[in-house]
């Protein structure tokens, strides 16, 4: 992501008085960038919230006596409604990070094919 900004740095002073076109696929490049940063962001939550899971699914299993935490009170549980439930928010995170990579492939596809229209271009220009 950091070579991707510092292309995008070094198209638009290459540039100086680019035209509106070029210009405009520019400023969409980073638009790109943005939205990109936003869902890898949003991606790496989810991950580390699967992880959390995984650690509280794995502690279940050697316990006899489990516990579910609502709001500010610990109740006891049953072992097996607890385990169906962190299955259940497991499998949603792990969709959600799917969506995400789907997402992340879909804009960096975009991003690529942007940057070889703006350096054409460049290129064009000189």
């Amino acid at each position: 992501m950091a070579e991707d900004k510092e292309n995008l740095n070094k198209v638009q002073d290459s540039l100086g008085q680019s035209s509106n076109e070029t210009e405009q696929k520019i400023n969409q490049l980073q638009l790109y960038e943005q939205s990109l940063q936003n869902i890898l962001l949003q991606k790496q939550q989810f991950q580390a919230q699967a992880t959390e899971i995984d650690s509280a699914l794995s502690q279940l299993e050697g316990s006899s006596v489990s516990y579910k935490i609502i709001g500010n009170i610990m109740i006891k549980s049953k072992k097996e409604e607890l385990e169906k439930d962190l299955k259940e928010k497991k499998s949603i995170a792990q969709l959600r990070i799917k969506t995400f990579e789907k997402q992340e492939s879909d804009i960096k596809e975009k991003v690529k094919s942007l940057q070889e229209e703006v350096m054409k271009n460049i290129q064009n220009k000189d």
